[in-house]
């Protein structure tokens, strides 16, 4: 039938295609156009008053040394998390659930939720207080503090996004053949050998799906930050917000926006460089 109407592939695809369109590539031409001129003519300004703000260096230190830190940490909790459900036979639906909660909560209320555990009268202090591990209420989330505030950030972000990791590794643990385990197993293979040298090949591509979409949603942070650290732990995302909402500034917040998606791209093409998956290894 597509031999003698060559056209109905493309009539099909169409409706998607004007979504895209519509709703992604028109908003990113305005976005770096917006950036990239200056009273409707081309132009860096508003790229060097970006550059040179005084929270900009630090706002690019914070956001990388936050996705340094916080996915590997997630994928190495989120391998071990699918390990474990993997060999769960009963319950198995239930472990995944309870899990997998965070997904359902949103950014904001994460940040909310753990600003109560960490503030001067909240959760953890009051214990820390009850069992006498400290005379008066710490402060834990201050500028004068930036070690423990980043530690705080870097916990809420690693128990808000794990989950979503988790799901993916899941998935990919679900594609490994049994028959390879246990041929392994007969061979006198042991657990860390048929994890590294079986169950981890496997699973690459579902890791690389993991890593990219983490690493990018890493680079825009923002609501946890707010809510834990506000200004005192500026971040990328957090300094277009600021450039836009407080300084009106709507140049300046496009670059911002421009050079995260710059740098959620490079990170991308390099995860699709260092981890090449084979087409016959995808489901």
């Amino acid at each position: 039938m597509t031999q003698n109407r060559p056209w109905i592939p493309y009539l099909l695809i169409l409706p998607s295609v004007a979504f895209l369109a519509l709703l992604f590539v028109v908003p990113l031409v305005q976005t770096i156009w917006l950036a990239l001129s200056d009273n409707g003519a081309p132009s860096l300004a508003n790229a060097e008053r970006m550059v040179t703000d005084i929270n900009f260096t630090r706002s690019v230190r914070n956001t990388f040394l936050l996705t340094i830190v916080v996915v590997p940490v997630q994928i190495a909790i989120a391998l071990a998390m699918g390990t474990m459900v993997s060999k769960v036979g009963r319950g198995r639906e239930t472990i995944l659930w309870i899990w997998t909660i965070p997904l359902g909560i949103s950014d904001l209320a994460a940040g909310l939720v753990w600003l109560s555990i960490l503030q001067n009268t909240g959760y953890f202090n009051s214990l820390l207080f009850s069992l006498g591990a400290i005379g008066r209420q710490a402060s834990w989330l201050s500028y004068q503090t930036p070690i423990a505030l980043f530690i705080a950030i870097a916990v809420a972000e690693i128990w808000r996004g794990t989950a979503i990791v988790m799901v993916i590794i899941v998935a990919g643990l679900n594609q490994v053949p049994k028959e390879f385990k246990e041929a392994a197993e007969i061979f006198g293979a042991g657990p860390w050998t048929r994890f590294w040298r079986i169950t981890l090949p496997l699973i690459r591509p579902a890791l690389q799906s993991a890593l990219i979409l983490r690493t990018v949603l890493a680079f825009e942070v923002f609501a946890v930050v707010y809510a834990l650290g506000g200004r005192n732990f500026p971040v990328l995302v957090g300094e277009a917000y600021n450039w836009q909402n407080q300084n009106q500034n709507y140049s300046v917040a496009a670059v911002y926006a421009v050079l995260i998606m710059i740098i959620s791209l490079a990170a991308t093409l390099i995860y699709l460089k260092a981890l090449k998956v084979d087409p016959e290894r995808l489901p």
